[in-house]
C-alpha cells in the first residue's frame, strides 16, 4: 500500500480524493483550481481540530474495504464493526447528458446505507477557506447547512443535520444522502438515487465506446476514466493533476501547483484519449487552445493557463497548510507560467492529429465537418512560431528555473509542428503549403541532427552542443523524428540506460538543477522507455512487456499513479493522480498489444 492510497471521484468540474477510511482528503470548490474546502491531505499531522475535513466513521469499526463500481469513478467503501453492523458509503459526483449538454454540477454526493444491523455513524464536516487558514462557519436549517463565502457552499441531508453539527453518532436504519457543494447548484438537484443511476449509465456508455488494446484492458479503462476526470467540462481545459504541492521526493521543496492547464501535458492526455477513440475531449481542448492563442494576437502560447484560458495567479506560499506529511511549502500558482517553452507549438499541432481530415483513426470516428481550411490556417500560426523559435534557448519541458538552453526536445517539437503541417496540407490538397512546411521541417531536422548529436556519447543530447541526456529523447521514434531501428536511436537508448536508468525506472535527468539532484523517478519517463523498447521490436519488446507489468504492479490499489516513484520502495510521490503517468499506461498498452479491439460492452 502506498502513502497516496487514495481514490479519485469527480465529474469534470470538481474532483475529490477519498482515503481508505472514507474521508475526503482533498476537494476544491467551485472547480479544480479553487480554494481547497477539504485539505487534510496537506495538513501535516492533521490535528483533531484542523480545518478542511470531511469524515464519516462507523462506531467500533474493525474492518473496511473499498472499490470502484466497475468501469466508473463511483467509489464504494464498506465498514464492519465487531457487533454485526455494517455501513456502506457510495461517493460520486453527478455527470450525465441533459437537455442543454453535459450535466456536471460542482457537488459531491455521499450516500450512506446500512448493510447489516443498525450501524452507528459519526459524520464530521469542517469546511476550510483561505487554504486552510479559516474555518467556514455554517448557518443551519432543518436538513442543511449554508456556509457563507465565495462561493457559498451547502451541506444538504435527507435526515436531520443536527448530529453532524454536534459531531455525535447517530443510527442509520435506512439510506441517508449527504450532498456537499456550491449552494446554487444543490438547490436544483434531482433525487440522489436518480443521479446515481444516471451517472452510472453515463460512464458505462462512455467506456463501451473505447477502442481498447485487447490486453491490460482494466488498467487502460481506469487510466482513461482518470484522464477524462481531469478535463474541465466548462471550457475544455485539461489539468495534469488535481492537487498542489505533493513533493516529488521527501523534503526537497519540489512542490508545485498542477491545477491549471499546460498545453504540453494536455497534449499527452489528448493523444491517449484519441488512441481510445474518445475524441470529444480532444475536440473541446483544441477549441480551448485556439481560443487562448487567438487572445495573444499572434498565436503565441504560454506554458500555463487557468481553466478559463487566462493567466494564472502569481506563485505564492499558502501559510496555513504544513504540507503533505508536513513537507511544505504549499504553493498556489506556478512560476513556470513566466517561462519560455518552445515545444508548445509542436504539441499544439499534434493535438489536432486525430481530428484532422484523413487521419489514421477508427472507422467509427467522425471528422469535424467543414473546417479543413480554417483548421489548417489556425494551426499554421503555430508553425510560424516554431520556425522562429526552434533554435532559441528556453526552459525546456522540465521547466528549469535557473537556466535557459536550446533544448533538443523543444527543437524537435518545433520540427514536429512543420512536419505535421506539411502532412495536414497534403490531406486537404494544398500542395504549395505542403511544400513550404516540408522545406522548413527538413531544415530544422538537419540543424538538430548536426547540433544535438554527440559523437563521443553516440547519442542525441538534451541540448544542442550538449553532453548530458534527458529522457524526452526516448520519444524520437514516436514523434517520427527518427526510425526506431536507426543506429543513432539505439545508441541514444543505450546511453540513457547507462546514465538515467536506476533499477527498473528511468529518471528525467541526473544533473543538478535549481533544487539539487533528482531523487525519484519521474514515472512517465519509464513509460517512454517501455514504448521505445517496444518500437525496437524483437527481444527488446519482450523486455518492454516485462517492465510494463512491473510498473503496473506499482499502481495503488485503485489503479492510480502519482507523478514520481521511489525506485527502491515504490512509494508514490508528486501530484496525484498524474495524467502523464495515466496516459503512459494507455500508450504502452497499445505499443505492446498485438492488435486493438473495440469493446462490445
Amino acid at each position: 500500500m502506498t502513502s497516496l492510497d487514495l481514490a479519485l471521484v469527480g465529474n469534470g468540474t470538481v474532483a475529490a480524493l477519498i482515503d481508505a477510511l472514507g474521508s475526503v482528503s482533498w476537494c476544491c470548490f467551485p472547480r479544480f483550481d479553487g480554494d481547497p474546502t477539504f485539505c487534510s491531505l496537506l495538513a501535516g499531522e492533521q490535528p483533531a481540530n484542523a480545518n478542511g475535513t470531511f469524515e464519516i466513521e462507523l462506531e467500533g469499526s474493525v474492518r473496511s474495504e473499498q472499490e470502484y463500481l466497475p468501469n466508473t469513478p463511483i467509489l464504494v467503501t464498506r465498514f464492519f464493526d465487531g457487533s454485526g453492523n455494517a455501513l456502506e458509503i457510495t461517493d460520486f459526483c453527478p455527470r450525465y447528458e441533459a437537455e442543454d449538454g453535459m450535466f456536471c454540477p460542482p457537488v459531491l454526493v455521499r450516500r450512506l446505507a446500512p448493510l447489516a444491523g443498525r450501524p452507528l455513524v459519526r459524520v464530521g464536516v469542517r469546511p476550510a477557506s483561505a487554504y486552510g487558514c479559516e474555518p467556514r462557519h455554517g448557518v443551519s436549517g432543518a436538513n442543511h447547512v449554508i456556509y457563507p463565502g465565495e462561493p457559498p457552499l451547502r451541506l444538504a441531508m435527507t435526515a436531520s443535520v443536527q448530529p453532524v453539527l454536534d459531531a455525535v453518532p447517530f443510527p442509520i436504519h435506512e439510506p441517508v444522502t449527504l450532498v456537499f457543494g456550491v449552494d446554487s447548484a444543490i438547490a436544483s438537484l434531482e433525487d440522489a438515487e436518480v443521479m446515481l443511476d444516471k451517472t452510472k449509465k453515463e460512464w458505462l456508455g462512455w467506456w463501451r465506446n473505447l477502442e481498447l488494446p485487447g490486453e491490460w484492458d482494466e488498467a487502460v479503462i481506469r487510466a482513461a476514466i482518470t484522464l477524462q476526470l481531469c478535463a474541465y467540462e466548462s471550457t475544455g481545459a485539461i489539468v495534469p493533476a488535481i492537487t498542489t504541492s505533493i513533493p516529488e521526493a521527501p523534503n526537497t521543496g519540489r512542490n508545485w501547483d498542477y491545477r491549471y492547464c499546460w498545453p504540453r501535458d494536455a497534449y499527452f492526455t489528448v493523444a491517449a484519449l484519441s488512441r481510445l477513440n474518445q475524441l470529444r475531449s480532444p475536440e473541446r481542448y483544441l477549441d480551448f487552445l485556439f481560443g487562448v492563442a487567438g487572445q495573444s494576437g499572434g498565436s503565441s502560447l504560454v506554458p500555463i493557463y487557468d481553466l478559463d484560458g487566462d493567466g494564472i495567479p502569481a506563485e505564492r506560499i499558502a501559510p496555513c497548510l504544513p504540507g503533505y506529511r508536513g513537507m511544505g511549502p504549499v504553493r498556489v500558482g506556478n512560476k513556470a507560467s513566466e517561462q519560455a517553452q518552445h515545444d508548445l507549438y509542436g504539441e499544439a499541432v499534434l493535438s489536432a492529429d486525430k481530428l484532422f481530415p484523413g487521419s489514421h483513426r477508427s472507422q467509427s470516428a467522425r471528422p469535424r465537418e467543414g473546417v479543413d481550411e480554417e483548421m489548417l490556417t489556425r494551426l499554421e500560426a503555430f508553425g510560424h512560431q516554431a520556425i522562429k523559435l526552434y533554435d532559441k534557448p528556453d526552459a525546456g519541458l522540465w521547466e528549469l528555473r535557473g537556466v535557459q538552453r536550446v533544448h533538443t526536445y523543444s527543437s524537435v517539437m518545433c520540427w514536429v509542428a512543420c512536419d505535421r503541417l506539411a502532412e495536414y496540407s497534403k490531406r486537404v490538397k494544398r500542395e504549395a503549403r505542403a511544400a513550404f512546411w516540408r522545406e522548413h521541417a527538413d531544415e530544422i531536422h538537419s540543424v538538430i541532427v548536426k547540433r544535438s548529436w554527440n559523437t563521443a556519447l553516440n547519442a542525441f543530447t538534451a541540448t544542442m552542443e550538449g553532453d548530458s541526456l534527458d529522457a524526452s529523447l526516448l520519444l524520437l521514434p514516436r514523434l517520427r523524428f527518427i526510425r526506431p531501428d536507426s543506429p543513432r536511436f539505439a545508441g541514444t537508448v543505450a546511453a540513457i540506460e547507462k546514465q538515467l536508468k536506476h533499477g527498473d525506472f528511468v529518471y528525467r535527468y541526473i544533473e543538478r538543477d535549481d533544487f539539487g539532484f533528482p531523487e525519484n523517478a519521474f514515472l512517465v519517463c519509464t513509460f517512454w522507455y517501455i514504448e521505445a523498447l517496444a518500437s525496437m521490436g524483437g527481444a527488446r519488446k519482450e523486455e518492454a512487456r516485462a517492465l510494463f507489468e512491473k510498473v503496473l504492479s506499482a499502481r495503488n490499489r485503485h489503479g492510480l499513479l502519482a507523478e514520481d516513484l521511489d525506485p527502491r520502495t515504490h512509494e508514490h510521490w508528486g501530484n496525484f493522480p498524474q495524467t502523464y503517468s495515466m496516459a503512459g499506461i494507455i500508450d504502452c498498452s497499445f505499443a505492446l498489444a498485438e492488435r486493438p479491439r473495440t469493446t462490445t460492452g
